[in-house]
């Protein structure tokens, strides 16, 4: 993913700010692909980087919706932390 990140970006920055041409930053483009790896491995190249990539976003995801979860129990106030299922207060054992 890394040599898919840096080549796709180099790529970009040396054409558009770096005046390059389609053929001068040709080469980026054939690693930034996977090209070198021929037909197969061109395929299995793009496939782990997609895998690689819905990995970082799920993971990534679940590491934010843990961290917003602590923040908002920390926030609450003591009383509340001990509720039971039908939103009774475990102290009045309303249950």
């Amino acid at each position: 993913m890394l040599l898919t990140a840096t080549t796709g970006m180099g790529y970009r920055l040396l054409r558009d700010w770096g005046g390059l041409s389609r053929d001068q930053a040709h080469l980026l483009m054939v690693l930034h692909e996977g090209e070198w790896l021929g037909s197969t491995g061109k395929t299995f190249y793009v496939a782990l980087n997609g895998l690689g990539l819905l990995w970082m976003l799920v993971s990534g995801g679940a590491m934010v919706a843990g961290k917003w979860q602590r923040a908002t129990a920390a926030r609450r106030p003591a009383g509340h932390a001990a509720t039971n299922r039908t939103g009774g207060d475990a102290s009045e054992g309303g249950g």
